[in-house]
């Protein structure tokens, strides 16, 4: 699986020295449920085997290793991340880890661009600030045809 790398690298989960402190940026929902997450040198929710948050960890961390710039609707890759060739090949099948991955941030996106832009908009210029960012090749999303009309 394409992200079982990411237990071993935790590159994303820590600061290197002589960098500020990254503080991740949360959702309004997020914000009322954990306050804030700020990582000085290492996550403190970071555990041997990856993160110990589950899927309680914060959406820009579900995110990771992509940015999404909410001006130009574009995802980007964090080219720090060593899974950035493999997810970029990933994305021609629409079965693999990759293609999943950015599907389930996508539909989670489209739900924030309604409920939370404001945090959209934050955590891209964080990423920016803090990240060497790459445009990934153009993804199309299909959108949901109604079953009624389906066979229109």
């Amino acid at each position: 699986m394409l992200f079982d790398h990411c237990a071993q690298c935790q590159r994303c989960c820590n600061v290197e020295a002589g960098y500020p402190p990254l503080e991740i940026t949360l959702t309004a929902k997020e914000q009322k449920k954990l306050g804030s997450v700020c990582i000085e040198t290492r996550c403190t929710h970071l555990g041997p085997a990856g993160c110990s948050m589950g899927e309680d960890k914060p959406f820009g961390c579900t995110l990771y290793p992509l940015s999404y710039n909410p001006n130009n609707k574009s995802f980007y890759f964090d080219t720090d991340c060593p899974l950035m060739d493999d997810y970029f090949l990933g994305l021609s099948d629409a079965k693999s880890d990759a293609s999943a991955h950015l599907h389930k941030v996508h539909k989670s996106i489209v739900q924030l661009e309604k409920t939370d832009p404001a945090f959209l908009q934050l955590n891209h210029e964080v990423d920016v600030a803090y990240f060497d960012l790459k445009r990934i090749p153009a993804v199309h999303f299909k959108p949901k045809q109604n079953k009624k009309n389906s066979n229109i």
